[in-house]
């Protein structure tokens, strides 16, 4: 069977999801759906929460799409936060905080995380954001193996610093590069297109 694969920049406010199935909770929100007329049988390879942008990775190949899941595969994500974080803050990250997950403590793994000097170049945040309204922001560049439900969001609030904008840049090997929110792209998706190239 020939399998289908697309990366796409998931916008803000849209669950990463075809459809509400039968939960009618769901019925007026914004699904994958509405962006291009994938193929029947389409998944995507994780998730991205509601609020959260950027690189999202679909395919027909359900064994694929467990394989990649459960590889522990380098995520890199940049994260607008409310205030100017810390280099003990940064510390704090990198080798692992507690955060809650679904009732239970959980301690994640270290990680690489750099604050940005510059600005990243990227598409304009949406209007809902309401960024900057009354603090000053500080970008950082986060890289995590793991995928623990928002965890990058409860990670920097764990030390302070809540997210006020996150985008998932690169998968892997597989990067985001210029695509803008609502931009579908078919590409080809091997496992050896996933080898990390920081381990």
């Amino acid at each position: 069977m020939q399998h289908s694969h697309f990366k796409i920049y998931k916008p803000f406010a849209m669950l990463s999801q075809m459809s509400s199935g039968e939960d009618r909770q769901l019925r007026k929100k914004r699904f994958l759906s509405e962006l291009y007329d994938f193929p029947d049988g389409i998944m995507p390879i994780g998730r991205l929460d509601e609020k959260s942008e950027g690189l999202l990775l679909m395919t027909t190949d359900g064994k694929l799409s467990d394989t990649i899941n459960s590889s522990g595969i380098e995520k890199e994500y940049l994260a607008q936060l409310d205030g100017f974080i810390t280099p003990d803050a940064i510390q704090k990250i990198a080798e692992g905080v507690t955060i809650g997950i679904f009732g239970n403590k959980y301690t994640t793994k270290p990680c690489k995380i750099t604050v940005l000097d510059d600005l990243p170049s990227l598409p304009d945040a949406d209007q809902a954001l309401r960024i900057g309204r009354h603090r000053p922001t500080s970008w950082v560049r986060i890289m995590i193996k793991e995928g623990k439900f928002r965890q990058v969001r409860k990670m920097t609030a764990a030390v302070g610093y809540p997210t006020v904008r996150l985008i998932r840049v690169r998968i892997g090997t597989i990067h985001l590069e210029k695509m803008n929110p609502r931009d579908v792209t078919p590409i080809e998706i091997t496992l050896r297109r996933f080898r990390n190239p920081f381990s």
